[in-house]
């Protein structure tokens, strides 16, 4: 067991393992990788999101809030104000706390005395009133606020009216993986021979799979050598709501379609290195989500930084990350066009070679070691200043929105935000 410096003390609020979730996983390697270059100076504590009680924690996490229990999160915002925590990440995702749009964890950071440094993983272009409401005062509580693509930092500026030097980007971190070449790690998870493609991670209707099987029975018939690997099992919140009735559904049509031979279900959540193992071994990643507003992608971020040519729809995340040749953007949807890009590819040797270079130099700067000093740099910086108490720092925000009302003007994104912001007056 890791013994951790005592001297600073971060909290660090999000879902956590054993929780199967991306946000949990993502928080571990922030810690770990935080602790690493802040030279182990730094002893994190976890404030876990709890959705399920059969779900057992270990240290580091110290305290858990129960999601929909208003008095966990005050207990746990007084847990943190009496001890000698330094400052607070917060992990945000709307449906990660309880109340309608997230909201229970607002008055959680109102009574905290210690900076708040803050990663969104999901901003609204059109949000309803409430999650705007909730967005707004989670940045106005945070000293910092961090996103993980460009775009988010325009939304915020001109959709939410958040202060651009309240605004960070730090990429989604993605472990540092050697550059391999596909064949011996086909071999290794026995596929020696095939043409691989992937897909990978908690699997839910918004991935839009059935796409990419319905662009299968094209790729076959240019391509019989094909394996196409679903990598991932169903999402827990989804499993609760409606059972498996998705994957039945994707098992089903790979039935229907006559593709047995040609797609292979890992319904599993597996390890980091067996995910290794799998993107290694591929020689095209495939994402087919179907709505735009999919701000960050760990999966897509993990995928472009071993190095994998990507078949993407254009949703945020894939925009960015998969620009300057890249990756190849097909329009949602559209099981014609998947189809006849991935046959291209697979095709061209040459061509996929290069993306898959571009693709494995652009990931170089999104590796753990440098997102977790750029992380550590700022919560140093936050840790120069704490507040002097609740009263206070709440009467500051009242004449600072004053001013801000007056100098600036938060764009209204749909009018149920502007019925809301007139409500507010």
């Amino acid at each position: 067991m890791v013994q951790f410096n005592r001297q600073r003390k971060i909290a660090f609020i999000s879902s956590f393992p054993p929780r199967k979730c991306g946000i949990a996983t993502f928080t571990s390697d922030l810690i770990h990788n935080t602790y690493l270059a802040s030279e182990r100076v730094i002893e994190p504590v976890v404030v876990a999101m709890q959705s399920d009680s059969s779900q057992q924690f270990c240290e580091p996490v110290e305290r858990v809030i129960r999601k929909n229990n208003k008095k966990d999160y005050m207990k746990a915002a007084d847990f943190i104000n009496s001890s000698d925590i330094k400052s607070v990440s917060l992990q945000h995702e709307f449906g990660l706390y309880g109340g309608r749009a997230g909201s229970y964890i607002v008055p959680l950071l109102r009574r905290l005395n210690v900076p708040i440094v803050s990663t969104l993983h999901t901003i609204l272009e059109k949000p309803l009133p409430e999650y705007f409401h909730t967005l707004v005062d989670i940045c106005d509580c945070s000293e910092t606020i961090i996103v993980m693509n460009r775009r988010g930092i325009d939304m915020l500026r001109d959709l939410y009216g958040i202060p651009i030097r309240k605004i960070k980007l730090i990429p989604h971190g993605i472990p540092d993986v050697p550059f391999g070449k596909a064949e011996q790690y086909k071999r290794k998870v026995g596929l020696s021979g095939r043409k691989v493609l992937m897909t990978f991670g908690l699997i839910g209707p918004n991935k839009g799979i059935e796409v990419m099987l319905n662009a299968m029975p094209t790729i076959v018939k240019e391509n019989p050598e094909v394996s196409y690997l679903v990598v991932g099992t169903v999402h827990p919140e989804i499993v609760k709501k409606q059972g498996y009735s998705y994957k039945n559904k994707l098992k089903n049509l790979v039935v229907d379609l006559g593709l047995e031979k040609n797609v292979i279900f890992h319904d599993r959540f597996v390890t980091e290195t067996e995910l290794s193992d799998f993107l290694a071994a591929s020689d095209i990643y495939v994402t087919s989500y179907l709505n735009k507003e999919q701000l960050t992608s760990g999966t897509l971020a993990f995928a472009v930084g071993c190095g994998k040519a990507v078949v993407s729809t254009p949703y945020w995340a894939a925009e960015e990350l998969l620009a300057n040749g890249r990756g190849v953007l097909v329009p949602f949807g559209n099981t014609q066009r998947m189809a006849e890009v991935i046959n291209r590819l697979l095709g061209d040797e040459s061509l996929l070679h290069r993306m898959t270079q571009r693709a494995y130099e652009y990931g170089r700067s999104m590796t753990w070691p440098i997102v977790g000093r750029a992380y550590w740099n700022i919560f140093r910086a936050r840790q120069s200043f704490l507040r002097t108490s609740v009263r206070s720092r709440l009467s500051t925000r009242v004449s600072t929105e004053i001013v801000d009302d007056l100098s600036r003007t938060r764009v209204s994104v749909t009018e149920k935000v502007k019925s809301f912001k007139a409500a507010c007056l």
